[in-house]
């Protein structure tokens, strides 16, 4: 089966196949760094995907201990391991990132379908860079964060908007509340530009903006999250924000499964899509 095309797609998928060769022999992660020398940290953050093994006596010596003798299999998951050490073009960002949007704007960069529920602001790639700089701007002073912090951000969220218009577009399906809309960001201009960019991009066929109206007594999750479809053999991944900032991702079951629910129950709670044209052009007459 075919690796993922992207660094951190490639990096994850590595992981989970030693991990399948370390649990099909019964073996622990304490078990097999200890006899190969590795730190139980490094093991288990190469597992998650969290991080590369930059050398490849080390890849080479796993493999062994596991058994992979097969040269074609050796040559596959060498060839892989190198791809993984590619950089990707958000990697000069990477010092302004939160913890745990490294990994998520590179799995991001890879999907191949995103969702996602926002009860609070206008969703990430739907922000203009007029907005964004307004809400950066706004937590400056409180969050204490610097000028080329914001500016880093700013750049950085209007190049992940080329997901949107690119010229292989991956499914976009946003679910926003209507309160998220109505917080006025920046001044009344500032909200205009946005809804006017909001209706753009829900008019491309690939691109599906859904409301929750104050009004509506159905489901809301309180939490924000987005949930990532990648191509095989990697499955669905969730990322949702800690009270902190830092970015959760995840591809447990469980988990997974719990926040498909909440996304199924919040799209049956909102209009239309077909709606959202008429809520954004009353907003834009109100702002």
């Amino acid at each position: 089966m075919a690796a993922p095309k992207g660094p951190t797609s490639r990096r994850v998928y590595l992981g989970k196949v030693f991990e399948k060769l370390r649990t099909d022999q019964g073996l622990s992660i304490a078990e097999v760094s200890g006899v190969l020398n590795f730190s139980k940290e490094k093991m288990w953050r190469f597992e998650k995907g969290r991080t590369s093994l930059p050398n490849t006596d080390d890849l080479r010596a796993l493999m062994e201990h596991y058994g992979v003798t097969d040269e074609e299999d050796v040559e596959s998951l060498l060839k892989i391991h190198r791809e993984s050490l590619s950089q990707g073009w958000w990697v000069p960002y990477n010092p302004h990132l939160q913890k745990g949007m490294r990994e998520y704007v590179g799995l991001e960069a890879d999907a191949r379908a995103i969702s996602a529920w926002q009860p609070n602001l206008v969703f990430g790639l739907l922000q203009t860079e007029n907005y964004t700089r307004a809400l950066l701007e706004s937590a400056k002073a409180v969050d204490e964060i610097t000028t080329e912090f914001i500016d880093a951000n700013v750049d950085l969220r209007m190049s992940r908007k080329q997901l949107l218009i690119e010229d292989e577009p991956r499914s976009i399906w946003i679910i926003m509340a209507e309160g998220a809309l109505r917080s006025t960001i920046g001044g009344p201009e500032v909200m205009s530009e946005q809804y006017e960019e909001i209706g753009r991009l829900a008019a491309l066929d690939h691109v599906t903006v859904q409301i929750v109206p104050s009004a509506s007594a159905g489901y809301r999750a309180s939490q924000n999250f987005i949930m990532l479809d990648l191509e095989e053999p990697l499955s669905r991944m969730v990322q949702a924000d800690h009270v902190n900032g830092q970015a959760w991702v995840t591809d447990k079951k469980p988990d997974v499964g719990r926040f498909s629910r909440r996304f199924d129950a919040l799209r049956a709670a909102a209009l239309d899509p077909s709606e959202t044209p008429k809520i954004l052009k009353s907003l834009e007459r109100e702002s």
